[in-house]
């Protein structure tokens, strides 16, 4: 009967570790999503402070944190998909279907053009908005595990279908600040911190970002979320229902939606049908760039909260560099091609 020697073991062992110093970091890469966005945030920082010293002003900074909170919030949501390999373009159109349900619900009936549903309490037109985040969210999960369509077919025509429920139920009314109950606007209050100061709804993006992280690390749920991403089909053959999975994914989204419905009208102080067309690219773009594979199964909501700033930070920071628009959106471009191109080169990590 033949035996392998210690010696041949040892020969073997020492054979796998050898590895260069790029393997390595493909390795670290892989085990840890988040670390490449954060040099490219800190890298970005550094460089943007060196062109312009009022980059790191306490004032420049709370606008930085005030200007990633929306689509921050929403990067939540847009992770939980795409950790699933699913993906959802409706997010934004959600997101203003919610606000408008809370602002047309809570504003005061001595506003002008009013509807018949005006003037309720705030706290359940809060909800009522909430719920509607939910119900959409539901909407596009059971489309997608009850027929078996493509989530970026589904939530393209969802987009287009709340776009226009919103557009058409609301009458493409904007309500401004004045005509808003203030608990609608609570979460724009800040907290002064000397110069600097710090949103409501900036603190409670960063507790849903510390919830759903342990829920991702510590429960079965997150553990199935991951499995679905990664093998829809070995998932299945474990006993994850992975339908459940990924209808359970998407309500949860639009919880998260709704609540950013509630943090827009504090973060903009109104409440109007006419937000940034790219919004649904923004979260896309603030999870890619934070490590998140498009293919599921990999990446951290750290990572997307990195990402979020990322595009803020670049997007700031070329704006006090004094160039154009167009340059930002350019440099924003190039990092998304960027983040897919390592995240395919880190996929291919061994052992």
């Amino acid at each position: 009967m033949s035996s392998t020697s210690p010696a041949t073991v040892d020969l073997a062992e020492e054979f796998m570790e050898r590895r260069t110093p790029l393997q390595r970091l493909q390795g670290v890469l892989h085990k840890y999503p988040y670390l490449s966005p954060l040099i490219v945030l800190v890298v970005a920082m550094t460089i943007f402070y060196l062109v312009n010293h009022r980059f790191l002003l306490p004032g420049n900074l709370s606008f930085l944190t005030q200007q990633t909170v929306i689509v921050g919030t929403l990067a939540i949501a847009q992770t939980l998909i795409i950790l699933t390999a699913g993906i959802d373009l409706s997010i934004g159109a959600i997101m203003v279907f919610s606000e408008m349900v809370m602002a047309n619900l809570a504003v005061s009936t001595t506003a002008s053009n009013v509807l018949p549903i005006a003037g309720q309490n705030p706290w359940l037109a809060i909800g009522a908005g909430i719920l509607a985040g939910i119900l959409c969210g539901a909407l596009n999960g059971a489309l997608i595990v009850r027929f078996n369509l493509p989530p970026f077919i589904v939530t393209l025509g969802t987009f287009s279908i709340f776009t226009a429920i919103t557009l058409i139920l609301f009458k493409a009314r904007t309500i401004q600040g004045p005509e808003i109950p203030d608990q609608l606007k609570w979460l724009g209050t800040a907290i002064k911190i000397g110069d600097f100061q710090l949103l409501y709804g900036v603190i409670l993006m960063l507790i849903m970002y510390g919830v759903f992280m342990y829920i991702l690390k510590s429960t079965a749920w997150g553990m199935h979320i991951y499995a679905v991403g990664d093998d829809p089909n070995a998932a299945d053959l474990s006993g994850i229902n992975v339908k459940r999975v990924i209808f359970s994914v998407y309500l949860v989204a639009g919880l998260i939606i709704g609540i950013a419905g509630w943090v827009t009208i504090g973060r903009v102080g109104s409440a109007s049908p006419n937000v940034d067309p790219l919004l649904n690219l923004d979260t896309i773009t603030a999870v890619v760039i934070g490590g998140t594979s498009l293919f599921g199964g990999r990446g951290t909501l750290i990572g997307s909260l990195i990402g979020a700033f990322i595009i803020t930070v670049v997007e700031n920071g070329l704006s006090l560099a004094g160039l154009d628009q167009a340059y930002r959106v350019l440099a924003v471009g190039i990092l998304v091609i960027l983040a897919v191109a390592i995240d395919q080169w880190i996929r291919k990590v061994k052992g």
